[in-house]
């Protein structure tokens, strides 16, 4: 099993568009029958993450295949990137994690 988690970086006017285009990603993954969640840390240091999307998978196979197709189609998820990397202030970091 694996968590990946992307740690998204916005700006205060911009966090509520982001958590909105998180919430679609988390549907899509449970929709997936992927269990995922989104993180809104309540502190954080200065380079911290604003909102953080996580998702659990059980192999890096179906993780790559979720990134390219996650919410529905190719088109979809193109779309979907486009609209997030418009409000990102860098970006985002991924990590990947083996649950033991």
């Amino acid at each position: 099993m694996y968590l990946a988690r992307f740690c998204y970086s916005v700006m205060p006017v911009n966090r509520d568009r982001a958590i909105a285009l998180i919430e679609r990603e988390v549907k899509a993954a449970r929709d997936h029958q992927l269990d995922a969640r989104l993180l809104i840390p309540l502190t954080r240091g200065r380079e911290g993450a604003a909102l953080i999307f996580e998702l659990q998978i059980p192999s890096l196979d179906a993780f790559e295949q979720f990134r390219e197709r996650g919410l529905g189609s190719d088109q979809a998820t193109g779309n979907w990137m486009q609209a997030f990397n418009e409000i990102l202030t860098c970006p985002p970091e991924v990590e990947l994690l083996r649950v033991a």
